[in-house]
């Protein structure tokens, strides 16, 4: 089984000790960045392999000397149980650990089951198509940096689209329609990882997860991680005042200052601001990430920095460019192009997107 701290049945059991209570010979455990048990809470920490202390199981690492399982981990298995809660945000790296494993599980004959969860950012698309050229571990397949997807559909159509080739079976979730948000499952939200604690952090991460690519906090080593944001050399006020000029949907934005205890700026006081999402259907979280992006660099030009590699394994591009799926936010900002302009060219490959994978959703509103 992959699993994570958010693999848990409706009654909070971990899906492990679950699967062992209905009668399934579970050998081993794997797990993806951050680890089986959630237990890195810092970004991009690998995890070394060992034994399960609750459940005695071995347990292998796909974030750390390797990404995929390798034939010896799958030695002795029917079947993989792919058992993580994403988030819906092209970077983030979960959904890469599923296409390498069922890469990995076609390889070796074993059958992979997806236990799709909602995503809880629902199922809009935006921002940018992966291009060809830019592929990297937090994007090995040309989808939108908010693909609108469930694990589930993905892996039908890495399948369908992609030439991944695996018995992929797909267990859907029983109730859940494209148009569902997080709150109306009324389950409990259990954080995938240590800096996605709440659902309002989540709603926010696929635009804010860009500042990774540049010298700006996004809130790590903070309790707000992706809602707060800022640093050292920026005036909040006058930070503020260029977002509210934006008119941006459904947020507002509360100039503060913070200090990191980790990651970075660490220990230093960070002026910034808060987002505060005002009405989630209407918010944009990538077109919102870009007009902080081009505020931040407009307001202190010789301050701000694109973030140098190496970024998730990638030593040689930009991690903007991986983040974004391609150069064209970074240049675009450099040559002065609007945050309007710039979404507008990134959003152009949306409609092919929508058309070639249409075919593999499982939770249409009609």
């Amino acid at each position: 089984m992959i699993v994570h701290p958010a693999s848990v049945a409706s009654d909070l059991a971990f899906a492990a000790d679950a699967a062992r209570n209905a009668g399934l010979d579970v050998r081993a455990l794997f797990g993806p960045q951050h680890g089986a048990r959630g237990e890195k809470q810092d970004n991009m920490i690998e995890s070394a392999p060992y034994v399960d202390p609750a459940t005695g199981l071995p347990v292998h690492s796909l974030y750390g000397d390797v990404r995929r399982p390798t034939p010896e981990m799958l030695s002795g298995l029917d079947v993989v149980l792919f058992d993580l809660q994403d988030v819906g945000v092209r970077v983030y790296t979960f959904v890469w650990t599923m296409a390498l494993a069922m890469e990995a599980c076609g390889e070796a004959g074993v059958r992979f089951v997806v236990l799709d969860r909602p995503n809880p950012v629902g199922a809009t698309r935006e921002g940018p198509v992966l291009r060809p050229g830019f592929e990297s571990f937090v994007g090995l397949h040309p989808i939108p940096l908010r693909h609108g997807l469930t694990c589930g559909e993905l892996a039908r159509w890495l399948c369908a689209e992609r030439g991944v080739a695996c018995e992929l079976s797909v267990l859907p979730c029983r109730g859940w329609r494209s148009e569902t948000t997080w709150r109306d499952t009324g389950l409990p939200w259990v954080m995938p990882s240590p800096n996605l604690p709440t659902v309002a952090s989540c709603v926010v991460y696929p635009g804010m997860v860009l500042l990774e690519g540049t010298n700006l906090s996004e809130g790590r080593g903070t309790t707000r991680p992706f809602e707060l944001f800022g640093a050292p050399w920026l005036d909040p006020d006058a930070l503020v005042k260029r977002l509210r000029a934006a008119n941006l949907p459904g947020v507002v934005f509360r100039p503060c200052h913070f200090e990191p205890t980790f990651q970075k700026h660490a220990g230093k006081l960070c002026g910034g601001a808060q987002l505060h999402v005002t009405d989630p259907s209407a918010f944009a979280p990538v077109r919102t990430a870009v007009e902080v992006l081009a505020a931040a660099r407009a307001l202190a030009p010789d301050r701000f920095e694109w973030r140098a590699p190496p970024y998730e394994y990638e030593h040689n591009l930009p991690p903007i460019d991986i983040l974004w799926g391609h150069d064209g936010l970074r240049t675009g900002l450099e040559a002065g192009a609007s945050a309007g302009e710039i979404m507008k060219e990134a959003e152009r490959e949306l409609d092919d997107f929508d058309a070639s994978v249409a075919p593999c959703l499982l939770y249409d509103a009609t």
